[in-house]
């Protein structure tokens, strides 16, 4: 009998703190696999080129051949963890390249489908307003005052016409984060998005400030089909935080065999 009550005692205790959790068990950020903006952006600047030679739409581009074979490998590396290790949610962006990196992740994982997929228009890429497709010289080139505007503001706060500035991108995604927090608590989150997405979340996450977050975007570009990580710790805070566990993790992609590529999104935009 007393070890019965004591066994109740602690599943009680399990479900209250699970009650005051405030934030998945875990999350992981992946930006997409390469893509074919990519390398036409690379073509674009190999060749002082002024404009990226992309026909479609940026919504529309999808994963280069190399951006697929790294979707896999990401894929088998989630594959490999413990089923009740992997994903049980996923949230991806409706732009082509990350809706394909999701889609061949959740593929690899076949035999443990997640419980909720979601396409999240709040977790696209940072729109480019008059400067999509524009190489940094076609930017000089083209419109020169706003060239030397975003230099002078950086790109933290610039907004160029018709896009958004990284401000506007943390500001959709601090709702992301309500949405998470109050539909996902406990639950495994993978998310599925682009370069300045994953910095964005880093931000807000870590609770970085401008300063902070521009240094680490000029160490290093986001690998390709890299995973930046978090870990639900009950023992800090109050009710527990989100610890940093992983950053830019290419591993799964080198234990392949498969190319790492650490390439900025289009259009191209000078470091801050």
């Amino acid at each position: 009998m007393e070890n019965g009550l004591v066994m109740e005692q602690k599943r009680e205790q399990k479900r209250e703190q699970k009650r005051e959790q405030k934030w998945p068990q875990e999350i992981w950020l992946v930006r997409h696999g390469q893509s074919a903006g990519n390398v036409a952006r690379d073509a674009a600047e190999a060749a002082a080129g002024l404009l990226i030679d992309i026909a479609e739409r940026d919504v529309d581009v999808p994963l280069s051949a190399l951006g697929v074979e790294q979707s896999h490998a990401l894929g088998a590396w989630f594959a490999s963890l413990p089923p009740e290790a992997r994903p049980s949610v996923v949230l991806h962006s409706p732009y082509v390249r990350a809706a394909e990196t999701a889609r061949i992740i959740m593929h690899e994982m076949g035999d443990t489908p997640p419980l909720a997929i979601h396409v999240d228009e709040r977790v696209r890429e940072k729109e480019f307003g008059i400067l999509d497709r524009l190489t940094v010289l076609g930017i000089n080139h083209k419109f020169p005052e706003l060239y030397e505007q975003r230099q002078h503001v950086g790109k933290f706060y610039f907004r160029p016409p018709g896009g958004e500035s990284w401000c506007d991108v943390i500001l959709r995604l601090r709702s992301v984060l309500d949405t998470i927090s109050r539909e996902y608590c406990g639950e495994r989150v993978l998310i599925v998005g682009h370069q300045v997405t994953v910095n964005c979340f880093r931000y807000l996450f870590e609770n970085l400030d401008e300063a902070s977050i521009l240094a680490f975007d000029r160490a290093e570009d986001v690998p390709n089909c890299s995973v930046t990580s978090y870990s639900f710790d009950p023992q800090q805070g109050k009710s527990g935080e989100l610890m940093l566990r992983l950053t830019n993790f290419v591993a799964p992609l080198v234990a392949s065999g498969t190319p790492v590529t650490v390439q900025k999104d289009v259009p191209a935009a000078p470091k801050a």
